[in-house]
């Protein structure tokens, strides 16, 4: 996939644990932990927005684009 999370980053960066952004943005651990590591396919812009206001960054402090590489076929 060419969207990378770097959410795990900015928490780093903040000192902020899962359980405590969970409670702050008011979303469940579990959700939150999908997003950290990645295993999620949609975000919506409210958990985004919440999360950024939080964590005082910007979107694309926490969602990077990196093109995918064809694979040459032979």
């Amino acid at each position: 996939m060419a969207i990378i999370l770097r959410l795990d980053r900015v928490m780093a960066d903040r000192k902020i644990s899962l359980n405590e952004l969970a409670e702050r943005v008011g979303i469940s651990n579990v959700n939150l932990s999908k997003m950290k590591t990645g295993k999620i396919s949609a975000v919506r812009f409210s958990t985004l927005n919440a999360i950024c206001d939080v964590l005082d960054c910007q979107p694309g402090d926490i969602l990077e684009f990196r093109r995918d590489i064809p694979t040459e076929q032979n």
